[in-house]
């Protein structure tokens, strides 16, 4: 047995080492150590000995050898002079470039040109055909250029699945996790650099890379990777991995990181790896959008009024708002010009005004004026030049009278249908009712007996664009169940295994560890948090061993560290947010779930201090160097780097990445709100609204959007001068933001506007939770405690298992069971 795991690992470390070119010979004794100076390696045969390899071998080297004809094979015909045009695959391999340059840190850029060497090295150094030809990222000298190499790992990395390499880093990985020495070596380290993380750095490149490369679909896949895609997925979703899913085996190594006990873990791979994962096994956004629709038509509900990803793409960013002190700036520089203005200062337009121009032109300069008290402490932000200048001129002249034709396009309409829940019908009906018949009916929503006729047409346009949600229908129907079980005549409630399911089964049980770990790991990486000595240290896979000693180098690191925080940010970011969106269309319990383990974890003060900065700097942070980006910087020549190239950075004018963190945070902080006054009223406490504020800043659709419906759920509790001097971000929350007919969000009359106890409204929820997870996942519950089932027909229609045999003794068994037994009667009478 001992032979068989160590030919695993040393046969399954060879795979790994080969694919990346990573440099390793194996000593007499079996353990790995890098290579000696100066010395030829010989992956085979150096200190290998034969029996260990092919006598008494695992099912890994048949892999090998099959791995080793195919790829020598292509190997000795020039298959890369004969490649043929890529036929639309660019925008893929663009994509896949981006995300495979942010696995590698610029640290890391060094060992490119090593594990080419010794790869090359090795590969032409052996004669047997044994488990060296593998590479996923391309044979780098034989590639010109950038598309080659991704196209080329693509094409192996779908050979290796096909040869069940994944399975064989699995194991390696677990082995990595459990290996004790390496932790407790770490534990006593003063400094952790990226040398002792080189296995686990060499398993999780690989696999992301597996992961990410057979996640994504062109439209040239052959059909055999379709059906790999639709395997590995499967594979990936199902608990086949000790019983639990893949994902489950990434989040113990988060928390183990977390917990101090592993800090040498590489945890950007570890996220990236993970993020990756959930997004393959669940779905992204658009396999969530079809998902939902399928959910609807399966329960008889209303369909979705509009496609959410197509209303948000449409739409257009408006012009942030110009601060007091932009505008007396301009003012000062146009003076100076001689440009003298009537009026030092315009207010904002009243909103008939601003309805009457077209909200989506942002190139009406007079669409861009803000009222001067519209301000908080500490804006700071950009505007156009244009509009400074409009701002301060005095107003133009009334236009001559055109004919209608010529009139301002108006858009047609806004962009989200209206929505009303039952829930607010039946608040409309109960004040009705209580204003002019002085009853009420309950939940009863059809009978308007006594009303007057104008509520007749109220309750009938209200129930028009009725949308009733799923998680309402799931609250409804879980309450009857619970009522049923305390009557004993619920069933066993049938529960469909989804991979959702499946993950959110498996993460129960240490939900809150996984929640508290991933927001350490935010909190450290966020630009606003101040390093102390207890917090974690995320920077041990992107510190070098030699820390150094240039100005140039401290600069390449400074950048470094800087990218890896934001890469980590976007990983927890977008994980989040797919745990979220993914286990509430799963059953909207499960999504509360998380959501109070994220509130207790303090997630919202979490996200607010994250915009507690400079947001428009962050968006347009350069910490980046394309030319030590994979796979340019193993195909190109790499130029001479310098303080002043360092300084300038790339030439985008801000950085996906970064804008990319920021929405999803937003989308978060939405989702732990929506419908939640206890804490909508945090975000109020904490005085959300200027830091918010400052967001609308970046001119970008979908951030605005989210930015607008946080404003707007605590507008009513803002106050009268608020709105007052805002009356530009009330009229974009009005165009922007989803209508509810009944909603009184922009005057606080609402009966929502009371004291909050956020105690009792969290216990409440935390109540149904229990119950929710009492009901479904709880097996183990105590028979003692179990309600007894009392009802006659109940008892008699409970269906019994008879054994087999049965009716040929049940003569006897009723002669001696029944007619011999002595019944006292008069016993029956007596109290007992």
């Amino acid at each position: 047995m001992h032979t068989h795991i160590h030919t695993l690992v040393v046969v399954s470390y060879k795979i790994a080492t080969a694919a990346l070119g990573l440099p390793y010979t194996l000593d007499t004794i079996g353990s790995l150590r890098p290579p000696a100076a100066g010395k030829e390696v010989n992956p085979i045969h150096d200190g290998c000995p034969s029996q260990l390899t092919l006598a008494n071998s695992f099912s890994f080297t048949d892999i090998g050898l099959k791995l080793g004809e195919i790829v020598a094979e292509r190997y000795r015909c020039p298959y890369f002079t004969e490649l043929q045009p890529l036929r639309g695959e660019g925008l893929v391999f663009i994509l896949l470039s981006v995300l495979s340059s942010e696995l590698y840190s610029y640290t890391e850029e060094p060992e490119f040109a090593l594990n080419r060497d010794n790869f090359e090295e090795d590969f032409r150094s052996h004669e047997d055909q044994f488990l060296c030809p593998t590479f996923l990222l391309g044979v780098f000298d034989e590639c010109d250029t950038e598309v080659d190499v991704l196209h080329w790992s693509r094409h192996n990395i779908f050979l290796l699945y096909d040869m069940g390499l994944f399975t064989a880093l699995l194991e390696l990985l677990s082995m990595e996790i459990d290996n004790s020495q390496a932790c407790s070596s770490a534990v006593r380290k003063p400094a952790i650099s990226l040398a002792d993380s080189t296995e686990l750095r060499v398993l999780l490149s690989i696999m992301y890379l597996m992961v990410e490369t057979v996640r994504v679909q062109t439209e040239d896949d052959r059909p055999e990777w379709r059906e790999a895609r639709e395997a590995f997925k499967n594979e990936l979703g199902s608990p086949l991995y000790n019983g639990e899913p893949f994902a489950l085996l990434l989040f113990t190594m988060v928390t183990k990181f977390c917990s101090m006990n592993a800090p040498h873990f590489p945890m950007k791979k570890v996220l990236l790896l993970l993020w990756k994962t959930i997004l393959f096994t669940l779905g992204g956004f658009e396999e969530l959008q079809e998902m939902k629709v399928r959910g609807r038509e399966r329960l008889c509900l209303t369909p979705l009024p509009e496609d959410s990803i197509k209303v948000v793409r449409a739409m257009r960013a408006a012009s942030p708002p110009a601060s007091a002190m932009e505008l007396i700036e301009q003012q000062q520089q146009q003076q100076k010009r001689g440009r003298r203005s009537r009026r030092p200062l315009v207010k904002q337009d009243s909103l008939d005004t601003y309805n009457e121009r077209d909200p989506f032109k942002n190139d009406d300069a007079r669409d861009e004026e803000e009222d001067p008290e519209d301000t908080d402490s500490g804006i700071e932000g950009e505007v156009d030049p244009l509009d400074r200048d409009v701002i301060i001129q005095p107003p133009p002249p009334p236009p001559p009278l055109r004919p209608p034709t010529e009139r301002v396009n108006f858009p047609k309409g806004l962009p989200w249908a209206p929505k009303v829940r039952e829930k607010d019908i039946e608040h409309f009906l109960e004040t009705s009712r209580n204003k002019f018949i002085g009853f009420t009916l309950g939940n009863d929503t059809e009978t308007l007996v006594g009303l007057p006729r104008p509520i007749h047409e109220s309750v009938k346009t209200l129930k028009l664009v009725s949308f009733p949600a799923t998680s309402s229908w799931e609250e409804t129907r879980g309450k009857t169940r619970d009522t049923l079980e305390g009557l004993c005549l619920s069933g066993e409630e049938e529960v469909e295994e989804t991979p959702a399911e499946i993950l959110y089964v498996g993460m129960l049980p240490n939900l809150s560890q996984y929640v508290i770990a991933l927001l350490k790991l935010l909190l450290a990486a966020a630009p606003t948090s101040k390093a102390k000595t207890d917090s974690i240290n995320i920077l041990a896979d992107v510190l070098p061993e030699e820390m150094p000693i240039t100005v140039l180098q401290s600069m390449k690191l400074g950048i470094d560290v800087n990218r890896h925080k934001e890469i980590i940010v976007k990983a927890i970011s977008a994980l989040l947010l797919l745990l979220l969106k993914h286990l509430k269309l799963s059953h909207i319990y499960q999504f509360e779930v998380v959501s109070q383990h994220l509130v207790f974890a303090n997630c919202i003060p979490l996200i607010l201090k994250f915009f507690n900065q400079n947001i428009m700097s962050y968006i347009s942070a350069k910490n980046s160097i394309c030319v030590l980006d994979f796979p340019h910087c193993v195909v190109h020549e790499m130029p001479e780097l310098t303080a002043e190239s360092l300084e300038a950075g790339d030439c985008s004018q801000f950085c996906w990445r970064n804008l990319f963190s920021c929405i999803n945070l937003l989308r978060i902080l939405n989702k732990l709100t929506k419908w939640k006054h206890s804490r909508t009223m945090m975000l109020v406490v904490f005085k959300s609204a200027p830091i918010l504020k400052r967001a609308l800043k970046v001119k970008q659709a979908m951030m605005q959007l989210y930015v607008l419906k946080l404003l707007k759920i605590q507008t009513k509790y803002l106050g009268r001068q608020w709105r007052k001097s805002n009356m530009k971000t009330m009229s974009a929350i009005y165009q922007k933001v989803r209508h509810r007919l009944n909603d009184d969000w922009a005057y606080g009359n609402d009966i929502d506007a009371r004291p909050w106890d956020f105690q009792a409204e969290e216990c409440a929820l935390r109540e149904n939770i229990e119950k929710f997870n009492s009901r479904r996942y709880d097996n183990s519950r105590n028979s003692d405690f179990t309600p007894v089932d009392n009802c006659l027909q109940s008892i008699l229609g409970q269906r019994v298992e008879l054994p087999e045999d049965f009716h040929y003794s049940y003569e006897i068994w009723l002669e001696r069971e029944v007619f011999s037994q002595p019944i006292q009667w008069e016993g029956l009478l007596q109290n007992p």
